[in-house]
């Protein structure tokens, strides 16, 4: 057994077909919390890249510190329902320590006192996925395992949700981070978790690599619209990755190559003022000059500070800073 410090709840006793009060549920499991949330959430494998993710969304505040976990070269965990965050990092242990997904996930099972009103998922790096869907889970509840993916939920407005996750991940081209994105909309379409919506998640690691290593790390803590913001946030990481390897084009003097990495971050997220400046400059390197000093000018009309920023730049840092100084001052 777990010690109980380690549970945390996701469930609501009003759909609970087994207790009629959170009272009777506290009774019948003393280790495990008033249970309090919903959730649904996938892990996967791309066979292409290698790479394993997981993600989730719930009617429950910052849901990804709980659920998702990954390690970069291992796999993925998501642990949910009446929560064990145990399940995370030990299952990603054991995977890390040769055992693949099933095993693991019987192992930690077999352990727990509590398995009936748990609902966990594993997939391992070499494709293997398991999944467990506790008999107390609260209805609608349920999993989808398929290839290289499994999809899971409990407390749901209706049966249709991990079916539909799991028919949209395998219907979604693209890379792992976009079919999981799918899978979640899915899922909220098809009806979601039956108190509505309030955080979303998603970690995707690489095939190999160092343990902290991630592809894409993003929460929605608390937001009306928590698929729609991960989203967002998935567009923004994105063009941030993009203007990151502008900056090691920049730092090895190839400036012009840097120069189209920047506009390209910019039309990815042109709601990003950081990603304005550096695409104005960009501009002007590229003879663009009134269309750079416009989005320079608006940069520093937002915060003075990048201004400042331009003064300090320095020619092995920024060699068009000068003359985009001059051009303002003229």
């Amino acid at each position: 057994m777990r010690p109980a410090p380690g549970t945390r709840n996701l469930q609501s006793p009003l759909e609970s077909t087994r207790h009629s009060s959170a009272a009777a549920f506290a009774s019948t499991y003393p280790a495990v919390r008033e249970p309090r949330q919903g959730t649904y959430s996938i892990v996967a494998f791309d066979p292409e890249t290698g790479a394993t993710g997981v993600a989730v969304q719930s009617h429950w505040f910052s849901v990804g510190t709980l659920v998702t976990w990954a390690e970069a070269g291992v796999g993925a965990v998501a642990t949910q329902a009446n929560v064990d965050v145990s399940y995370g990092p030990e299952g990603i242990a054991r995977l890390r320590a040769g055992e693949m997904a099933p095993e693991a996930l019987a192992a930690l099972t077999a352990a727990d006192e509590f398995a009936a009103v748990r609902q966990v998922a594993i997939v391992d790096a070499r494709g293997n996925v398991a999944a467990h869907t506790g008999a107390e889970c609260m209805r609608f509840a349920g999993q989808t395992v398929g290839a290289h993916h499994s999809c899971q939920a409990n407390m749901m407005a209706g049966p249709a949700v991990w079916p539909a996750m799991s028919a949209a991940f395998e219907a979604t081209g693209g890379g792992l981070t976009e079919r999981l994105l799918a899978a979640l909309d899915a899922g909220e379409a098809a009806g979601g978790d039956i108190r509505g919506r309030q955080s979303a998640a998603i970690l995707v690691v690489p095939g190999s690599g160092k343990p902290w290593e991630t592809i894409v790390e993003l929460r929605v803590e608390d937001h009306p619209e928590p698929l729609v913001e991960l989203r967002r946030l998935v567009a923004m990481h994105d063009a941030y990755v993009v203007a990151g390897e502008g900056d090691e084009l920049a730092g090895e003097n190839r400036h012009d190559e840097a120069a189209a990495k920047y506009l390209e971050a910019y039309e990815r997220a042109p709601d990003a003022i950081e990603l304005e400046f550096w695409a104005g400059l960009a501009l002007i390197r590229r003879g663009e000059t009134d269309a750079g000093l416009a989005h320079l000018r608006a940069t520093i009309a937002a915060n003075a500070g990048w201004r400042e920023l331009l003064d300090l730049l320095e020619p092995h840092t920024s060699p068009i800073a000068a003359e985009a100084r001059r051009l303002l001052d003229a």
